[in-house]
């Protein structure tokens, strides 16, 4: 499949794309749903060739439509990472299945591993490092393997609104990482402020915690979208931003786009060669086609580097 060519504003509209957030944005990925997948006619007119989609498994959906839709995406030529939330796994049996799934049918070799939404497991598992240490993505030659990670904090895992719990796991996930061939990164949930990433990835580096980081953020919506979501997903102070914005009139009605967040860690990033961010991952809450178009016409590109497939 030829590598298609992907229009981006031209400097008139743009005022010229920043080169520290082309590189920002070089390897980006982008996350899905089976229900969202659905009504996209054609990816390979959304998204370049080798981009990694993430799928979503959401409480409910059936395996056989993750599955199908892993396939579909494998099938055009991109790098498919499906979720494997823990609290809706029944069993090392269900678990043991999904993966030969997955293999057998889309070639997959690659996972996000989180604890999931649900909060009371429905079977064996309650988190991600159980999920690991059953040996089965490595028996199975899973080559990537992403766990989750919590810039804000998360209140499921630390309700007193510590990090002592999130830090004690990214502990062991480090070492994890260190015993196993599968490479690691963390894959974290979605910030408005580039202030609280900053400093949550500098203390990860500070911790002896190197795992890279694929930053989420979320991409253009409409503000009242964003602040729903952002509030369901627990996500911390950088919520602030948001609630600022819906506090101006002027902006009240325009649509968020996440250009200040990802130009400040741009240029964090590019001041700061060793910073822990590898890449960014995009939440679609305005739409897959509004956060292709967006990371296409900010000088986005996904072609990924060979040590990061």
């Amino acid at each position: 499949m030829a590598l298609l060519k992907f229009r981006r504003k031209d400097d008139a509209q743009t005022g010229g794309i920043l080169p520290e957030v082309e590189a920002f944005l070089k390897n980006y990925s982008i996350e899905v749903m089976p229900r969202t997948a659905e009504k996209v006619e054609n990816f390979r007119d959304l998204l370049p060739e080798g981009t990694r989609v993430y799928i979503a498994h959401i409480d409910g959906t059936a395996i056989e439509d993750m599955v199908a839709t892993a396939k579909r995406l494998s099938e055009d030529g991109y790098r498919v990472m499906p979720h494997f939330p823990a609290r809706i796994i029944k069993d090392e049996a269900t678990l043991a299945d999904w993966i030969a799934r997955y293999q057998g049918e889309a070639g997959i070799d690659q996972a996000l591993l989180l604890a999931g939404g649900v909060a009371q497991p429905v079977g064996d598992f309650h988190c991600s490092m159980q999920l690991l240490e059953t040996g089965h993505f490595d028996k199975a030659g899973f080559k990537r393997l992403h766990v989750a990670g919590h810039p804000e904090g998360n209140r499921d895992i630390d309700p007193d609104g510590s990090d002592k719990n999130v830090m004690d796991a990214l502990r062991w996930k480090q070492s994890f990482s260190e015993r196993t061939d599968a490479q690691m990164a963390l894959a974290t949930q979605f910030c408005f402020d580039a202030k609280p990433v900053i400093e949550w990835v500098d203390r990860l580096n500070a911790e002896g915690i190197t795992l890279p980081v694929h930053i989420g953020v979320a991409g253009p919506a409409k503000l009242q979208t964003l602040i729903k979501f952002a509030i369901a997903c627990g996500v911390g102070p950088s919520l602030k931003v948001l609630q600022k914005r819906a506090m101006d009139v002027t902006k009240l009605v325009l649509p968020y786009e996440p250009t200040d967040v990802v130009n400040e860690l741009a240029l964090h990033k590019a001041a700061n060669p060793g910073f822990g961010i590898e890449s960014v991952h995009f939440f679609p809450l305005g739409g897959i086609k509004t956060n292709a178009n967006w990371a296409i016409e900010n000088g986005g590109d996904s072609a990924i580097p060979a040590n990061q497939q």
